[in-house]
């Protein structure tokens, strides 16, 4: 299983396409997809430049990024790691 990320162009923090294609920020609710879903949730969220910012596909096992990003992935999916010190959530 996939999932689409990128980041947000109004403020850069990490987004995902959930099934319908539209952008979340939690992890859990982003979309699972395989084959050539995947490659056409990635195709829309790239249509979509003014909230993608260079989406690409990830691996997912258990809902968690798994593969060769994984450790990448997951800490993206936290958020940045400076954001409390900048009052972010």
């Amino acid at each position: 299983m996939k999932i689409v990320t990128a980041n947000r162009l109004s403020d850069g923090r990490v987004i995902y396409a959930d099934p319908s294609g539209n952008p979340v920020e939690a992890l859990d609710r982003a979309g699972r997809f395989d084959g050539e879903a995947a490659d056409a949730a990635l195709s829309r969220a790239a249509r979509d430049p003014a909230i993608f910012v260079n989406p690409y596909l990830v691996e997912v096992e258990e809902g968690r990024p798994s593969g060769r990003d994984r450790f990448k992935e997951l800490i993206r999916s936290q958020g940045p790691t400076v954001g409390h010190s900048l009052g972010h959530p």
